[in-house]
């Protein structure tokens, strides 16, 4: 039996704080806006679901129960219906940790829109690090 499997990369910032505040910041929800503008830049919850607006248009976010490992991982569901699973991960690392998501390249996505999307979940990663290491700075 073959299995498929997707082209992946592995897109990953360390930053210089725990990994229990850097978890706590990131798997709320109403802080994406703050750092995941690849996603969103609003998101609220209704009826009992993270609606966010996008460059697609309405999306909703459904996030990974809080837990003890760091697993953020959290589904998106598209205008169209597409459900796509994003893994995410906060992984100690000496004092610090590595914020690791894992980018698939899902049926028809070209070169250009897979690097554009690498490029925009690194640069999300590095907004996050921004934001958390100036917030450790300031106080």
């Amino acid at each position: 039996m073959t299995l498929s499997t997707y082209e992946s990369r592995h897109i990953a910032r360390t930053i210089a704080r725990d990994a229990a505040s850097v978890y706590a910041y990131a798997s709320d929800p109403r802080n994406l806006p703050a750092w995941a503008a690849g996603l969103s830049t609003t998101i609220s919850l209704v009826e009992g679901e993270w609606v966010a607006e996008s460059d697609l248009g309405r999306i909703t976010v459904e996030l990974a129960p809080d837990n003890s490992f760091g697993v953020l991982d959290h589904t998106v569901t598209l205008p169209d219906g597409t459900r796509v699973h994003n893994p995410l991960r906060v992984v100690p690392n000496g004092d610090g940790c590595d914020v690791v998501f894992s980018l698939f390249r899902l049926p028809g996505v070209d070169d250009a829109a897979f690097e554009a999307d690498a490029a925009a979940v690194a640069a999300d990663l590095e907004t996050l690090r921004t934001v958390l290491e100036a917030a450790s700075a300031a106080g």
